[in-house]
């Protein structure tokens, strides 16, 4: 890991904070953004654990700097994802009256607790993901959907090279599942839909890769005794979780994000990226990133029959397959660069730092 760039507070505009140690889905979204902005000139830096050392940063003890403005600006960016980021940025601007802009970013597709609701009420600007995220703010808001490295995410030049990379056998085929392994994740689901596409598809194995947290071992324990119980258990791939989650998907051949509930969900985009077609549950903003019957196919319920039909619709038509995969990679560099991300967010940030006072929301 490269050594850290700690800047020092004078040497930035924004600040993108990551109070949360585990990885997640915004975390993984600070991973792939700060860098592009800062390669933009963007003078960002992040705050907080949990981070590659690679990523531009500033030391909790150096934030009492915050009280001085940044050069020729009337005040810096405190970009938050989570509550307590917010909450963070209010003491910072409000009790301690630093010179800050407070802007957050919403991912949920629920109804906000009322906590929520009232620290959203207290930012400069928000963002939503998606226009289903949208739908819960009743705030003035920027729609914003994530998009996704593509230089990072891409197709293997040669398949079977790609799958021998990872350990896996390049003479089979491999769906693949990937994320936290969890009831909210749909593992289950994934597992039970296998188990009966595989019945019919001999050639065909699963890769599930991902790590259960202490309160889902169980869940995990189950689903890999199923897997055993059913006579399966040398089809089904436990990868665990992996820093170098873009080389597995250019190893396996076909993905599903079998989500029960999801902010937004980035995991399609990768795949797609990666040159897979996908099969979805319809949460998150999966409906807006998948071109059914094109890219992939966004599933009508949550049964594991569901999912096996469209895995064996792809499964048994290598050339459909193949039609897919191309069409899923043209798509997302057409609609999901993350630069178009980046962009979007510069404007929000230049629209807030050209006035001197900012009215509340």
């Amino acid at each position: 890991m490269a050594s850290a760039m700690v800047l020092k507070v004078d040497q930035i505009d924004v600040v993108a904070p990551n109070f949360k140690r585990r990885l997640s889905g915004v975390t993984s979204t600070i991973i792939q953004l700060v860098p592009l902005q800062a390669a933009n000139g963007l003078r960002i830096a992040t705050l907080g654990p949990g981070l590659p050392g690679h990523l531009p940063r500033i030391q909790f003890r150096d934030l009492w700097r915050l009280w001085k403005k940044p050069i020729g600006k009337p005040a810096r960016i405190w970009h938050a994802r989570r509550n307590v980021e917010m909450v963070a940025g209010v003491l910072l601007r409000d009790v301690l009256r630093m010179p800050l802009r407070l802007v957050f970013t919403s991912a949920s597709q629920r109804k906000h607790k009322w906590f929520t609701r009232f620290l959203i009420t207290l930012m400069d600007s928000v963002i939503a993901t998606s226009k289903k995220t949208a739908l819960y703010l009743n705030v003035p808001h920027h729609v914003v959907m994530h998009g996704i490295d593509t230089q990072k995410f891409i197709p293997p030049i040669d398949k079977s090279a790609a799958k021998l990379a990872v350990s896996l056998n390049p003479e089979r085929f491999f769906v693949g599942c990937f994320g936290r392994i969890r009831h909210q994740k749909g593992t289950d689901l994934f597992v039970e839909a296998m188990l009966l596409a595989m019945a019919k598809n001999p050639d065909w194995d699963a890769v599930i890769a991902g790590r259960a947290t202490a309160e889902h071992l169980v869940f995990e324990q189950n689903l890999k005794l199923r897997v055993k119980n059913a006579g399966l258990a040398h089809r089904f791939i436990f990868a665990g979780e992996h820093t170098d989650i873009h080389r597995w998907y250019q190893a396996v051949d076909l993905f599903v994000a079998p989500q029960r509930w999801e902010g937004f969900g980035l995991t399609p985009l990768e795949a797609m990226a990666s040159g897979l077609p996908v099969i979805v549950t319809d949460v998150g903003a999966f409906d807006d990133l998948v071109v059914e019957g094109q890219t992939g196919y966004v599933l009508p319920d949550f049964e594991p029959a569901s999912i096996c039909s469209k895995l064996e619709t792809l499964m048994s038509d290598k050339k459909l397959l193949q039609r897919f995969s191309l069409a899923a990679r043209d798509h997302v560099i057409a609609n999901f660069e993350l630069q178009r991300e980046v962009d979007s967010i510069e404007k929000i940030y230049d629209l807030l730092v050209k006035v001197p006072k900012v009215a509340r929301l």
